[in-house]
C-alpha cells in the first residue's frame, strides 16, 4: 500500500477513483479523511500523495511520520499511499516539481483529485494546492512524457475546512467521524501526550474536541452530524431540483 516516492513510481494495478495531494503527513486525516473512508467504503479507490515527509516539525522525524502515516492509511482504507519527500516549509512549484508530480498523476490516473484550499495561513499548503492544479492540467498534455499515456483528472475539489468561507458543498461524515479520528491520532508522534514541544502542541483530548466542533459545525450546515466541506470552481449541475437534499426551511 504505502509507497515512498523518490521519483515518478511505476503505477498501480488499477487506476485510482479519487486521490487526494496534500502537503504534509497528517493534513487529509484532518481536512478530508471521513470523505476518504467514505467512499472507500462506497467502493472507490481513493489513494493520498504527500508532498513532504514533515521533516521541519517540532515533534517527530521523518522516518516516524512515514510509518505512521502507513498506518493511519490503513485506517482510512486507502489503496495506495505515497510520499515524494520534497522538502518540507520550503515547497516550490518549480518546473521541475510540476513534472514529477504530473508524472504520479499520469500513473495513478485518478477521475476526482483533493487539493488543499488555495489560500492558507501556511505556505506549504496553498504551494500544495497550485502545484497540483497545475500539474493536474500538464498531466493531460501528451507530448509531456510520449512513454506514459496523457491523463488529466475530471474533477477537482479543494478541502476547504480550515478556510473561512461558504463550501460549495459539504459531505456527511458522521458514520466516518470517528474513524477519521482514529486515523489522524495514529500520528503519536504528532498528538500523543509528548513532552516535547508541550507549549505549541495541544492535548489530544483538546484536539478532538476542536475538530468534533468544527465538523458538527459543517454537518448541521445540511442537517447531519458531522461533515467536511469542500469548494468547487465550477458550477455545479442539477437535473432534478426536486431531490436535492438539504431543505431551506
Amino acid at each position: 500500500m504505502f509507497q515512498e516516492v523518490d521519483r515518478a513510481s511505476a503505477g498501480v494495478d488499477k487506476p485510482l477513483d479519487i486521490l487526494a495531494i496534500a502537503a504534509h503527513p497528517d493534513d487529509v486525516e484532518q481536512t478530508c479523511g471521513g470523505t476518504l473512508i467514505r467512499m472507500s467504503e462506497a467502493g472507490y479507490r481513493t489513494g493520498v500523495l504527500d508532498l513532504t515527509a514533515g521533516d521541519m516539525g517540532s515533534r517527530g522525524t521523518p522516518e516516524i511520520r512515514l510509518k505512521e502515516s502507513e498506518a493511519a492509511a490503513c485506517k482510512l482504507q486507502l489503496a495506495w499511499r505515497g510520499n515524494m519527500r520534497l522538502p518540507d516549509a520550503r515547497l516550490e512549484n518549480t518546473v521541475s516539481v510540476r513534472m514529477s508530480l504530473a508524472a504520479e498523476i499520469r500513473n495513478l490516473r485518478p477521475r476526482v483529485v483533493i487539493l488543499p484550499y488555495w489560500e492558507a495561513r501556511h505556505p506549504d499548503h496553498y504551494r500544495a494546492s497550485e502545484i497540483g492544479f497545475e500539474s493536474c492540467f500538464l498531466a493531460g498534455l501528451k507530448k509531456l512524457d510520449e512513454e506514459t499515456p496523457p491523463h488529466r483528472p475530471h474533477k477537482i475539489i479543494y478541502s476547504s475546512l480550515y478556510a473561512n468561507v461558504t463550501p460549495s458543498f459539504v459531505v456527511d461524515i458522521s458514520a466516518q467521524f470517528e474513524r477519521r479520528m482514529s486515523a489522524l491520532f495514529a500520528y503519536d508522534s504528532q498528538y500523543g501526550e509528548i513532552a516535547d514541544a508541550a507549549d505549541l502542541f495541544p492535548q489530544q483530548k483538546e484536539i478532538r474536541e476542536r475538530l468534533a466542533a468544527i465538523a458538527r459545525f459543517y454537518g448541521n450546515l445540511i442537517g447531519v452530524q458531522y461533515g467536511e466541506p469542500f469548494v468547487i470552481k465550477e458550477a455545479m449541475r442539477v437535473d432534478d431540483i426536486t431531490t436535492m437534499g438539504v431543505r431551506s426551511l
